[in-house]
């Protein structure tokens, strides 16, 4: 007769580790998920086209690297947008929401660093995606996107070397 002790530590060498294989106990759980709904996910395995990531705890999805503008970890949790439900059921994800919100809130960031920088920054649309994360926190495009609805208002000018405020703003 085996006792008490043995048994369990048995147990616990026979049954799988929670982690060893996930893919499998993902994979038989139902994903229900929208376009633009908020997510948490956890950073698992770094591909040649991006990140797989687990979003909240229930399925797999794909960060593509072309759209990180950070470094990213495995076993790190970071909150995420699903970008969109493709047809073979798999799940693409960003780390960004994307609309009209978004450009809202970088065009807010952007006119409080010109304030804080004398009206004038030399970021262009030439600057390096790195820069522009480091400074605001997301993508080139999106950059640019907020850079646009700040110049169709006239609240900016473009220059060859960045933007500048203009006086009246």
């Amino acid at each position: 007769m085996i006792d008490k002790k043995a048994r369990i530590q048995n147990l616990t060498l026979k049954s799988p580790v929670a982690s060893s294989k996930p893919d499998k106990r993902l994979d038989r759980q139902t994903m229900e998920f929208h376009k633009g709904q908020s997510v948490e996910l956890l950073i698992c395995d770094q591909t040649e086209i991006g990140y797989k990531a687990i979003i909240n705890n229930s399925g797999w999805g794909l960060l593509y690297k072309d759209e990180v503008f950070q470094t990213l970890k495995k076993g790190q949790h970071i909150a995420g947008f699903i970008k969109k439900m493709r047809d073979d059921g798999k799940i693409d994800l960003c780390l960004q929401t994307s609309g009209y919100e978004t450009i809202d809130g970088v065009s807010g960031k952007i006119m409080d660093k010109l304030k804080a920088q004398g009206g004038f920054i030399s970021v262009t649309d030439k600057s390096l995606p790195e820069i522009i994360y480091s400074l605001f926190g997301v993508s080139k495009k999106t950059y640019k996107k907020a850079v646009g609805a700040l110049y169709k208002k006239r609240l900016i000018t473009i220059e060859s070397s960045g933007i500048r405020l203009i006086k009246n703003s």
